[in-house]
């Protein structure tokens, strides 16, 4: 190995020790409580150090939001159409819940840590999250095509509401907030099943206006956006 791979390779590995650090600092400390100090601290690197990788705590939690969504996006959405819409819709759902199990970190950063900030449409670096979008309402525009949900049943309404419950029973796991002896994936199987039982009969309001942001995937927050330059603290 050459001297610039080798010097690839250790920035490569620095970077990856910083992104690590800070994805568990963020999950048990809370990413307010977290700073570009206690991270360098972690790693055994200066601030500065940290700095010359990542310009701000916002550009850590930009990385580390981008490697989970693409991770959920490549590894649990990605699933080829079969012969049965309904059936791919409750699969889709299910597989949201299996990935907060298989990357419980990731999980919780992006949909639980309500002070994390909010990812500008603007950024570039999410692009591939419209692919992402436009593939689950595909799926929910099939079940409407065949008859299976009403014909002016709005289809981001229809993924909100299937993918709201998925991710409260999550939350609810991966904060130890349910009962001795509950079952939460008796609960998301539960919740999906009744989900889709109600959008079938045509329960859900038809006349939902969607906000232009609207993400089923990236639920709102009252933080401030991070789009394409954040100071971070």
């Amino acid at each position: 190995m050459g001297r610039p791979a080798r010097r690839h390779h250790g920035h490569e590995a620095t970077r990856r020790a910083i992104l690590d650090v800070a994805l568990a600092l963020f999950v048990t400390d809370g990413y307010a409580q977290v700073s570009i100090r206690k991270i360098a601290s972690k790693v055994g690197y200066s601030p500065g150090a940290i700095y010359s990788y990542f310009p701000s705590k916002d550009d850590i939690f930009l990385a580390l939001a981008e490697e989970g969504f693409r991770k959920l996006g490549a590894t649990h959405l990605a699933m080829p159409a079969t012969a049965d819409a309904r059936a791919d819709l409750i699969d889709l759902a299910w597989r949201l819940y299996a990935f907060s199990k298989e990357q419980p970190q990731y999980f919780a950063l992006v949909f639980i840590d309500r002070r994390v900030p909010r990812i500008a449409r603007e950024c570039e670096r999410f692009a591939f999250m419209s692919d992402i979008k436009s593939q689950l309402l595909a799926r929910v525009r099939r079940c409407v095509d065949e008859g299976l949900f009403p014909a002016d049943l709005e289809p981001l309404l229809a993924l909100r509401l299937l993918l709201v419950a998925v991710v409260g029973i999550a939350s609810l796991r991966l904060s130890d907030r349910l009962a001795p002896g509950e079952d939460p994936d008796a609960l998301v199987r539960n919740a999906i099943a009744t989900t889709m039982a109600g959008l079938c009969a045509g329960a859900a309001v038809r006349a939902y206006s969607p906000p232009s942001e609207a993400d089923p995937l990236m639920p709102p927050r009252s933080s401030p956006h991070v789009g394409r330059s954040s100071q971070g603290a």
